[in-house]
């Protein structure tokens, strides 16, 4: 079968790759692991993801991008060009067209570097979204409609929260605090309280594992395993659920802020609608545990998660891939 479109969501954490017709068929951390000393490639992906915090000195195991946005062009030229392969197929003749997510607040220098970077890659034409029309479409939100709609969604490197109508996005905010900070802060309380370093895959397991947005009568608890700082030994300590929601409460009071100023600059005709059909929840980071509860609290608006919100903005690259006609207004940029 020849692929002729692809979409992708181009995650600071993971990349998505969406077929039409088949769905989400790549699923992979957004890390480049290489030979410093000839700069070759060594591994793509989960491969890479594996070497994070445990290479020699002669190998580095990188995120190619920050806060949504490309930190080295280079890597991720590699990395993307290493996608469109393995997603087209060994017998796949042309270029396919491809539509990428990129954050609501990415500047024209930000999104030529991506364009550029997936033209080089092996892509025949590229358009760029803004991931929240892109998450909002994934969760089933008829954006075109007259009607306001407002959606955070929660990745690896970025909050986005928008309120989107008649195909545009009306308000927005983009904030670079979502599921690397959780698991900084996370890292962060652990060394201050128990004095003991723990590495970042450490740090996500027991966001994934416990991590929870408010404190609950049912603790849940977990392991946390890494170096004593005093004596330099391995140890390891208890840790719930509720020291978690005091790690994370900073990460998320700003992520409440953000969404509280959106609605200061939002007309009132949309907020009312807003109130009328909840604040949808997309993203991985989404999923943390009671967020809609903490959301909801926060605003005063009922907030819901979405269904499949680790694959909303993959969903809609796909749903853009087969209405371009419809939905124009939707697109940034094309090359």
């Amino acid at each position: 079968m020849f692929i002729r479109k692809i979409g992708i969501d181009l995650g600071t954490t993971n990349t998505l790759v969406f077929i039409p017709k088949k769905g989400v068929i790549i699923f992979e951390p957004t890390i480049v692991a290489y030979d410093l000393n000839d700069n070759k490639v060594l591994a793509v992906g989960k491969e890479a993801k594996e070497m994070l915090g445990r290479t020699p000195h002669d190998i580095g195991a990188y995120r190619p991008l920050k806060d949504g946005v490309i930190a080295d062009y280079k890597i991720t030229k590699t990395m993307l060009k290493y996608f469109i392969s393995k997603a087209s197929g060994s017998f796949n003749f042309f270029k396919p067209t491809l539509i990428i997510s990129g954050p609501a607040g990415i500047t024209s220098t930000e999104r030529r570097a991506v364009i550029n970077a997936a033209m080089e890659a092996g892509a025949r034409e590229v358009y760029l979204v803004r991931e929240p029309i892109l998450a909002a479409l994934g969760a089933g939100i008829p954006i075109n409609s007259a009607s306001g709609h407002m959606i955070v969604n929660i990745g690896g490197g970025t909050t986005e929260i928008a309120v989107i109508s008649l195909g545009g996005i009306v308000s927005w905010s983009s904030l670079r605090v979502a599921g690397n900070k959780f698991d900084e802060a996370i890292t962060n309380y652990i060394k201050k309280r128990y004095n003991l370093a723990i590495g970042e895959q450490t740090a996500e397991k027991i966001k994934i594992e416990i991590g929870s947005a408010l404190p609950q009568k049912n603790k849940l608890e977990t392991e946390a395993k890494g170096r004593d700082l005093a004596s330099g030994l391995p140890r390891s300590v208890i840790i719930n659920s509720n020291e978690i929601a005091e790690a994370l409460s900073s990460n998320l009071e700003e992520i409440g802020e953000a969404i509280r100023s959106v609605f200061s600059e939002t007309p009132p005709e949309l907020a009312a609608d807003i109130i009328e059909k909840g604040i949808v929840i997309a993203g991985g980071s989404g999923l943390l545990r009671n967020l809609d509860d903490f959301v909801t609290k926060t605003t005063g608006v009922n907030a819901f998660v979405a269904d499949d919100a680790l694959y909303c903005v993959a969903k809609g690259t796909g749903i853009i891939l087969d209405h371009l006609d419809i939905y124009k207004r939707a697109l940034m940029s094309k090359r």
